[in-house]
């Protein structure tokens, strides 16, 4: 058992932990105002959910529909980015090489779209804001020393283009050559190595810079969401008081709600929920991880206390810590649910009280394939179960409340499929309106067969 993380009690933290990060780097964020741009981009009637590959053909009683796929753009052989997935009303978004691309839920139909932008996209708002905007950011160029530091709003209803802008070096070792976008209300917050910049999503004015403070105190990472807004900053490097600190700002002004002071040794890396806010810490030198919770106003609340290998889908935060980049882990006001790790076969799905730390109970992968957390609603976890070499996944229910958390199934992809479901990369999934989406993290840019960007599947 070592030290808590956190100041202020003590952290359970386990040495069989991890999500398999690099060390991430310090990041910051700033820039000049971004220039007004009100481009109407193209818009398509396609009406999709044709099925000219027959993926339907065959499919058994019981086992839903493939209700529509397309196809991922070419990519170059190296791979391309396709971060991100929205879903506005019955549109779903996804963004994909250079392009982003909209789909009716119902038919996969095209109602705007696609809006290509000059260079490959780098990164993305995971949210959307509370009017259904996003920000893109893309390349400034084509070549190895080009930056991730061009941005581009977009209205996902509409496809309609919104302002754009650069976002520049906020000085020594404060480099824009990687940036992180997140949303809070109508607040964009963008991250650079050390420093961050908000602009009103919807017309793109600056709001404020979020700089070096205190103790040489530098932000270097942000998440969004839930109207909450954290920053996470680096003090005291290569001192001995070296050390994280969590704040929270208000989205709208950049005030400083509450300082959590994070003890020597300890990098907060992930942030697994924003409200009620839940972090994912790691001491490199201990080789120890903790997952502490905090209260509205701050203060420690507890840390996972549970002697378990979690296993929720992180990518690789190797020039930032990318604190929201991790998928597979829900929370509510209560309680955390994390899926344990495994290779190819069941797993679990453990609730954690976030007053104590303990587990409150577990529930069984109704298969032998892993199964992971989507989100909470209506008092029940729903869960999505990976595809096997014999059966499609699985969208399962589990009750949060009461005595007994077994699974229902909520929808079961087809057999026939399978195989095309288990090899999206890095997928993306969501739930909505009774149908499952799944969509391709990365394109590998391969000529050997062409890969699906995104399926749906429903009843």
């Amino acid at each position: 058992m070592a030290a808590l993380a956190v100041m202020g009690g003590t952290v359970y933290a386990l040495t069989s932990g991890g999500d398999g990060d690099k060390k991430p780097v310090a990041g910051h964020s700033g820039g000049a105002a971004p220039a007004a741009s009100g481009d109407p981009s193209p818009s398509s009637s396609a009406t999709g959910g044709d099925d000219p590959e027959n993926l339907n053909e065959g499919r058994a009683p019981g086992e839903a529909r493939v209700l529509w796929y397309k196809p991922a753009p070419d990519a170059p052989g190296g791979g391309a980015d396709a971060p991100g997935m929205w879903i506005a009303g019955n549109t779903v978004v996804k963004a994909a090489y250079k392009q982003v691309f909209a789909y009716d839920a119902g038919n996969g139909g095209s109602p705007w779209g696609p809006v290509g932008l000059p260079q490959k996209i780098c990164s993305v708002t995971p949210q959307k804001s509370a009017d259904d905007k996003v920000v893109v950011a893309y390349m400034s160029g084509p070549g190895d020393n080009a930056k991730c530091n061009r941005l581009q709003q977009l209205d996902l209803r509409t496809g309609r283009k919104g302002w754009s802008g650069q976002v520049t070096d906020g000085g020594l070792f404060d480099s824009a050559l990687n940036i992180e976008l997140s949303v809070s209300g109508g607040t964009l917050m963008v991250g650079r190595s050390q420093s961050g910049t908000a602009y009103d999503i919807d017309s793109g004015k600056k709001l404020y810079d979020k700089k070096r403070y205190g103790n040489s105190c530098f932000p270097t990472a942000f998440a969004g969401g839930s109207g909450r807004l954290v920053q996470v900053a680096s003090c005291g490097a290569g001192t001995g008081t070296e050390h994280d600190e969590i704040q929270e700002l208000v989205p709208a002004t950049g005030k400083v709600k509450w300082t959590q002071p994070v003890k020597k040794g300890w990098q907060v890396s992930r942030v697994y929920s924003m409200d009620p806010l839940v972090v994912y810490l790691t001491n490199e030198s201990k080789k120890t991880w903790n997952i502490s919770t905090f209260t509205k106003d701050g203060r420690f609340r507890s840390e996972v206390k549970v002697d378990e290998k979690f296993a929720p889908t992180c990518g690789w935060a190797i020039l930032a810590r990318d604190l929201q980049g991790c998928r597979g882990v829900a929370a509510d006001a209560d309680t955390l649910y994390l899926p344990t790790s495994t290779t190819a076969s069941a797993n679990e799905i453990v609730a954690i009280s976030l007053a104590d730390g303990k587990a409150k109970w577990r529930a069984k992968s109704p298969a032998d394939e892993p199964m992971s957390p989507m989100r909470t609603e209506g008092g029940k976890l729903i869960a999505y179960v990976r595809p096997s070499y014999d059966a499609g996944g699985q969208v399962v229910s589990i009750p949060t409340t009461g005595a007994s958390h077994t699974t229902t199934k909520l929808l079961q992809n087809p057999r026939g499929t399978a195989q095309i479901e288990d090899t999206f990369y890095d997928g993306v999934v969501d739930w909505a309106g009774g149908r499952f989406v799944i969509s391709a993290g990365r394109l590998n840019g391969s000529d050997q067969a062409k890969e699906k960007l995104i399926m749906a599947f429903g009843n």
